[in-house]
């Protein structure tokens, strides 16, 4: 493996319509307040290979190729998408774009009512900056990624006895975009990747897994650490057989860095998204600036507030990535926010406007989401539980932002008695509860911080953008069922 880094590659296709995007962008200054061009070019393709088969394939959800422009007059904004334009696309785009225009002043798009609160200021910047990789996924090519899986397979099942399968599935987006308007030049280059294996175990009729990733910016390198995790899940989906049900109750609980990932993530993740205190669907705008969490507890979200998978140099509306304090030694800073919803709000935008593809509109959304380390030891904290679990491997979440309730799926549950794991494991695990009593109840962290990529998040079951989150290990009183 080489160990020098490159860097990702402009868009060819984005270099080649850039000057005519200009030209589009100079029309569209002399008619309208404000305007912006959002140009995408991203591609991404998803490989697996278990006991059903093997496949390699694009990701649709994630390949694609188009702009969008978005102006504003004296009534409000409109947007325009497509994705075929040249130099001679020009007046028939601005055709579409004053009817469009038309329709909103007849109450047929998007209102302006609500936004004349804030106002639309920028300043000037201009960047093109790049993530770096070792070796990009498509200089081994589909048989060589598929060899590599197959590889991490075979010596996921050679682990442990009673294997029934070991599914491996690596998946990769190379993302390239420019964002124009009268004084923002923009461009980002990026690559992520992520590597996941499901071990699966039987004993009789029943079967239990055992699921684990490894994420990040970069190439196919990513993988090496996908290979050094095979033995822990294999031996999970073998303990998982001996599981029990749970015992509904609140116990004080110790929660590896994954699931304070989730915390972070459905608790305050969702909660501080600004376009739902326009709407009035979320609690939290009514604590800003109250206590709602241990003093221990420090939460980020950003676009460059970690190098993870929810990372990018600039927003789908052209704010540079920001690294925003939401929590604060318990205190609730303030919200995540995308451009119209500081607007409405008189706020500012905090680079958290992000759009599920060209074509689809911006929300505010989640980025990289995570608590600060603090400076308890694991082992302090295994040991100063009388009776409790360590939470372990995430599966899914839920929450309310209306009502600040949060109900989340872990894997497993390991039984602590007396400051030891007694052997006991108990599956499946639900952990409920209402937010603030069960962020305040937080008495330890340790210092490390992990964060994880590995899947999307959607807005009301769509608008689906990638997103990471993670924390450090945590002990808090938490409601098990």
């Amino acid at each position: 493996m080489e160990n020098s880094y490159k860097t990702v590659r402009p868009s060819a296709y984005l270099e080649g319509v850039k000057p005519a995007l200009r030209k589009l962008g100079a029309a569209l200054e002399k008619e309208y307040d404000y305007y912006s061009i959002l140009a995408a070019d991203n591609h991404s393709r998803t490989y697996s290979v278990s006991a059903g088969g093997v496949s390699a394939s694009a990701d649709q959800l994630q390949t694609g190729r188009g702009i969008v422009v978005r102006v504003r007059d004296a009534k409000g904004f409109a947007e325009y998408s497509f994705n075929d334009f040249s130099e001679k696309d020009i007046d028939g785009v601005l055709r579409v774009i004053r009817e469009k225009v038309t329709g909103m002043r007849n109450g047929l798009n998007l209102p302006g009512g609500e936004l004349e609160r804030g106002k639309l200021t920028e300043t000037e910047l201009r960047f093109s900056k790049s993530t770096e990789y070792l070796i990009h996924p498509e200089e081994l090519g589909d048989r060589g990624i598929i060899d590599r899986i197959t590889e991490l397979r075979l010596k996921g099942l050679s682990m442990a006895e009673g294997l029934l399968d070991c599914a491996v599935r690596v998946s990769y987006q190379e993302v390239h975009k420019i964002f124009l308007s009268k004084k923002r030049d923009l461009e980002q280059n990026y690559l992520w990747t992520v590597g996941g294996a499901t071990a699966l175990a039987r004993r009789g009729q029943e079967i239990k897994d055992a699921y684990g990733s490894v994420s990040g910016l970069g190439g196919a390198e990513i993988l090496d650490g996908l290979e050094e995790k095979l033995q822990s899940f294999a031996d999970t989906a073998v303990m998982l057989l001996k599981s029990e049900p749970m015992v509904p109750g609140t116990y004080d609980c110790v929660c590896t860095p994954d699931v304070t990932g989730m915390i972070a993530h459905e608790a305050f993740g969702h909660g501080v998204e600004m376009d739902m205190f326009v709407k009035d669907r979320a609690l939290a705008k009514e604590y800003i600036g109250k206590q709602v969490a241990s003093e221990l507890v420090t939460m980020h979200d950003g676009g460059s507030a970690a190098a993870q998978t929810g990372s990018y140099f600039f927003d789908d509306e052209g704010v540079e990535a920001h690294d925003t304090v939401i929590i604060e030694k318990g205190i609730l800073k303030r919200g995540i926010c995308d451009t119209l919803s500081a607007l409405a709000l008189g706020s500012v935008p905090t680079g958290n406007g992000r759009r599920q593809d060209f074509a689809a509109k911006a929300y505010t959304r989640m980025t990289n989401t995570f608590f600060e380390g603090g400076n308890d030891s694991l082992e302090d904290m295994i040991a100063s539980i009388d009776y409790g679990f360590m939470l372990e491997n995430p599966t899914s979440g839920m929450e309310d932002p209306k009502n600040w309730g949060i109900q989340c799926m872990v894997s497993h549950a390991r039984e602590i008695k007396n400051g030891k794991f007694t052997g006991r494991v108990l599956s499946p695990v639900v952990l409920t509860g209402y937010v603030p009593d069960l962020l305040k109840s937080i008495s330890m962290m340790s210092p490390n911080v992990e964060l994880s990529g590995s899947g999307m998040c959607g807005k009301g079951y769509k608008e689906f953008v990638k997103v990471s989150d993670g924390g450090p290990y945590i002990k808090a009183r938490i409601r098990l069922g």
